[in-house]
């Protein structure tokens, strides 16, 4: 029986009780255009990571190393773990614009909280951080109906303030004694050199990209970020999924500060600065929506690919860097307009 979409519920049931509701990623136009513009909406993302990589792998020797390999994905892991954040704020109709801020809050309490408490308890007093963060940016968004744009914005300019006034502005660091323990995620593991960090990124891609594909929960996110006004009327409690996302994109930027933590073995309140920027442009270069309902977690991650792909490449082809952001932007610039053209004809 097929799922029925956002907005069809309350027409064919006639009451407002709780209701699946279907993304709009797996609507189908009828027809061949319907079926080209399924393909190229699904899989041209695909085919963009897939050509950057033939093309990297012909034009230099180094690419296809293990060595590259592991790299590149280690670089991924601080970006990646923040995409899957936003890419389930931007699905659920709202923006996340203080994730940098709370990474580096959380980063520090989990600095502090180790020294006097032992390593575990400061990972999980930085999740908790995250998550509490989380929820206090989806609770002003929500009850004060302020864009989470610009609630976000702010919220973000508040943390970092938390994080100079803690630490008054100076690094912090674990006790000596602590150091290799907390250090612990920047360690290589047994699979071929990957680090720990790299794996805990791939888990939680994986457990994210369930969460939003293969559960009411997830095909609710969808349904709020399509439609809000639908998927209240079909009984879908609007505030709480928002919510909700919030506090899940906190605890993906707690575990992103943890990582950053861990490789310095230090953390400070300038602790990745305008990273959610990044983040959000691997989403959004990945297939997600910037007006909500619609993308997915494997699209985020390939985006973020795609950025970390850019800048490996100019560095083993020795490019200058400086012109990478100017790639970067108008890939970005592009991706936004593929968004409208296809929105366009599908409509």
């Amino acid at each position: 029986m097929p799922s029925p979409t956002p907005g069809s519920d309350l027409d064919d049931r006639g009451d407002r009780g709780p209701v699946d509701t279907v993304p709009r990623e797996r609507t189908r136009p009828a027809g061949v255009a319907g079926r080209r513009f399924t393909l190229l909406r699904d899989y041209g993302i695909l085919l963009s990571l897939l050509a950057m990589v033939v093309a990297l792998s012909l034009s230099t020797d180094t690419f296809l190393t293990a060595g590259n390999l592991v790299n590149l994905l280690d670089q991924a892991v601080v970006v990646g773990l923040l995409a899957c954040g936003a890419t389930l704020c931007i699905i659920a109709g709202v923006f996340d614009l203080s994730m940098s801020a709370v990474l580096a809050v959380s980063a520090i309490v989990a600095v502090l909280v180790t020294t006097e408490a032992g390593v575990t308890l400061g990972v999980l007093a930085a999740l908790g951080t995250g998550a509490v963060l989380g929820a206090c940016n989806g609770i002003v968004v929500m009850t004060a109906r302020v864009h989470s744009f610009i609630a976000t914005l702010a919220a973000s300019i508040v943390y970092r303030g938390l994080a100079v006034i803690i630490t008054g502005g100076a690094i912090v660091y674990p006790a000596a004694g602590q150091l290799a323990a907390f250090q612990s995620l920047s360690w290589p593991t047994v699979l071929g050199g990957v680090t720990a960090s790299s794996l805990l990124f791939l888990l939680v891609a994986a457990v994210c990209w369930v969460l939003l594909s293969g559960t009411t929960y997830g095909r609710r996110i969808y349904a709020v970020g399509g439609n809000e006004e639908a998927a209240r009327l079909s009984g879908v409690r609007v505030g709480l999924i928002r919510v909700s996302v919030f506090v899940l994109s906190g605890i993906c930027a707690a575990l992103a500060g943890l990582v950053l933590a861990s490789r310095g073995g230090s953390a400070q309140a300038s602790m990745g600065t305008l990273l959610e920027l990044t983040a959000i442009a691997a989403a959004v270069v990945g297939g997600t929506s910037v007006r909500g309902g619609e993308g997915a977690i494997w699209r985020g991650m390939i985006g973020v690919l795609i950025l970390t792909l850019i800048g490996n490449g100019f560095n083993l082809l020795g490019w200058d860097t400086t012109y990478k952001q100017v790639v970067e932007g108008l890939l970005i610039l592009g991706a936004v307009s593929m968004d409208q053209v296809l929105r366009r004809r599908r409509t």
